[in-house]
């Protein structure tokens, strides 16, 4: 396994200054975010690492000397909109990023997106399901042209007021993964698993680790810390934030001993990347930086 973090959390940086801070701690891998240029509609969101809409030779030829330079690979290409949103321009421009993000990962070498599936969260699962086809069976297929796995992260996006009742993201469950690779049935097709988000979700993190070890694509490595005392007064029925926080690898109520000998059990061999959401280390570059070297520090027990 390689040991690599999301590139969302250190927009300020360029390429060039990522890479290098990267090997300066001892990270193996980055997976980089590839948001059209704009700005961010949410947190996280809207990081532009690789312009896939401005992706001239020279700029590739640049970036692959970076990663010579370096050492640093890129362990993916990162953009998680959400194609089957219920405003249908939303729903087009993102299918349409999308579309540049995957045709632009074979000119940089690599043969990993990693995404979200999408929702309208105004509807139930089974009401979603034929856009769901509609728009992937397409997307599907145009990976597959280009050689490109696609990673779904498992996060069900429903963490504030306006992603209220159905969350925006479909793939959030065992249940709806075995679905979903039942109806498009491919190589290309495959998950990005955070196994963050069952804890709040009260899901078994491990056990699907066996059954869709064909389908692990790419691992997000964050972890969440449950306040039991808080969801004993709320409920599970209660907006997720009520009761979770995200955190770092090692400070929440994720296994994580548990967690990659399961991964090692189900000859998972890609890269683990550290996904930082801990607002405790959001106050400063300085201290996101810590964050990502704390989390190297603690994951280097499990992956050598």
């Amino acid at each position: 396994m390689q040991l690599g973090f999301v590139s969302a959390i250190l927009p300020e940086l360029t390429l060039e200054e990522l890479l290098h801070f990267a090997a300066e701690i001892g990270y193996d891998c980055v997976e980089i975010m590839c948001w059209p240029p704009s700005k961010a509609e949410r947190r996280y969101a809207g990081v532009t690492h690789i312009d896939v809409t401005n992706l001239s030779d020279a700029r590739i030829e640049e970036i692959r000397g970076l990663i010579d330079q370096t050492g640093v690979q890129i362990s993916g290409l990162g953009y998680y909109p959400n194609p089957l949103s219920a405003d249908p321009a939303e729903a087009e421009a993102a299918v349409s990023h999308l579309r540049k993000v995957i045709a632009a990962a074979p000119r940089l070498g690599l043969s990993q997106v990693n995404t979200f599936i999408g929702r309208d969260w105004t509807r139930n699962v089974d009401d979603n399901w034929p856009r769901f086809l509609e728009t992937w069976r397409p997307l599907v297929d145009f990976a597959a042209e280009h050689s490109v796995r696609i990673g779904i992260e498992n996060c069900p996006m429903f963490f504030t007021n306006d992603e209220w009742p159905g969350g925006k993201n479909l793939a959030t469950s065992p249940a709806i993964w075995r679905r979903m690779f039942a109806d498009i049935d491919s190589p290309h097709f495959g998950l990005n698993f955070d196994p963050s988000h069952f804890v709040w979700q009260h899901m078994d993190y491990v056990r699907p680790l066996y059954e869709f070890r064909e389908k692990l694509f790419h691992i997000h490595a964050k972890d969440a810390r449950v306040d039991v005392d808080r969801l004993n007064d709320v409920g599970t029925l209660a907006n997720p934030n009520s009761y979770h926080t995200p955190k770092l690898p090692g400070l929440g109520d994720v296994n994580w001993g548990r967690f990659f000998g399961a991964l090692t059990d189900a000859g998972y061999d890609g890269p683990v990347c550290v996904e930082v959401e801990d607002r405790a280390y959001e106050g400063s570059l300085d201290s996101r930086k810590t964050s990502l070297v704390q989390s190297i520090n603690f994951l280097r027990n499990y992956v050598a």
